[in-house]
């Protein structure tokens, strides 16, 4: 389970469970807001009709004042960056990677997730990343770059 703050593109990755029901939808919801892991003055959830979206889910982000605003019945488009960052994790991490269970899997998850919101590029923002925006780029010597592999067959490049 993710949330995806939309002007931003952060997002922020839950512990993953085999059969998710409305109650860990919700605990997951409380945890999100307990970690203090969103902006405050969220004022919408998109959120899509699955069952296990109940209204106490809806209720913990109510209860901050966020509007819920579900999507129309079968259209995957509607919801287009929840479906991009799914597309995402799969193809440069999920499909590359031999995944021994639900801790390994979290842990996989974590450290992309720090990738993807500290150091990956988005189209979207002007190929920043989400917690760069504002920042002015580093000024470097081309000698003075060093790779750090955070994932197998993902990168990051720092100035020295």
């Amino acid at each position: 389970m993710f949330f995806i703050e939309v002007g931003t593109r952060r997002v922020h990755v839950m512990t993953s469970t085999r059969n998710p029901d409305a109650g860990y939808t919700t605990q997951q919801a409380r945890n999100l807001y307990m970690e203090d892991a969103l902006p405050t003055g969220v004022r919408h959830l998109i959120r899509d009709r699955d069952a296990k979206f109940t209204r106490s889910f809806d209720s913990v982000f109510g209860s901050e004042g966020a509007r819920i605003i579900l999507t129309p019945i079968r259209s995957p488009r509607a919801n287009a960056f929840a479906e991009r960052w799914v597309r995402t994790v799969r193809a440069e991490l999920l499909d590359r990677t031999l995944v021994l269970g639900r801790r390994h899997l979290d842990g996989l998850l974590s450290r992309y997730a720090s990738h993807y919101n500290s150091h990956r590029p988005h189209r979207g923002i002007g190929l920043l990343a989400p917690e760069a925006r504002g920042l002015d780029p580093p000024s470097i010597r081309p000698s003075a770059i060093r790779r750090r592999e955070v994932l197998p067959g993902i990168n990051e490049y720092l100035a020295a």
